[in-house]
């Protein structure tokens, strides 16, 4: 278990601008620490940021005709290994599952960096034709990355994150 870390001062801005944010959002009670280092709990003050961030942007991507959907957690390595150049930028910072219970699985599964082959895939599958456009989704959800350094609300291993996809007959300026 970590040692439970208390903010007794407030360090400098000046000296130490990334310190001194931490001790402001754990001073301010919006995150805690965990036994996983870098992984934070979001508290009460903390996830109302959250929460009235995506209302507000929720409403705004609504008035444009924004759905939102959620993707899976879990991708098959397979579906990954489709998008190499994209993957080889996330591939330091994945965490895979490799067993289901005390079965191996057959596949490693990656726990989500972010959903872009998901959502490829996905379009893929429902896009017949020109008809079916525009789809604009937005995602809710979080994600998981092993970040080498981590800083409440900016990035950590495991973040909430907004993600939208969309998908055109056209281009945007109409061309």
């Amino acid at each position: 278990m970590a040692k439970e870390k208390k903010v007794e001062q407030i360090t400098d801005m000046e000296v130490d601008f990334a310190q001194w944010f931490t001790d402001v959002c754990k001073k301010a009670e919006l995150i805690d620490y965990t036994s996983i280092k870098g992984v934070f709990v979001y508290r009460p003050y903390g996830y109302a940021i959250w929460e009235n961030m995506q209302r507000i942007l929720d409403a705004e991507f609504k008035k444009v005709g924004v759905e939102n959907v959620y993707m899976p957690l879990l991708i098959p390595e397979s579906l990954l290994q489709k998008e190499k150049d994209h993957v080889e930028g996330f591939a330091p910072e994945c965490a895979w599952v490799t067993m289901g219970g005390s079965e191996q699985l057959e596949e490693r599964y990656c726990v989500r960096p972010t959903s872009e082959t998901l959502f490829c895939e996905h379009f893929k599958n429902v896009i017949q034709s020109h008809r079916d456009l525009p789809m604009k989704y937005n995602q809710w959800c979080s994600v998981l990355r092993w970040e080498k350094s981590s800083r409440p609300f900016l990035r950590h291993r495991e973040f909430l994150w907004q993600e939208g996809h969309t998908m055109h007959a056209t281009s945007p300026s109409g061309s």
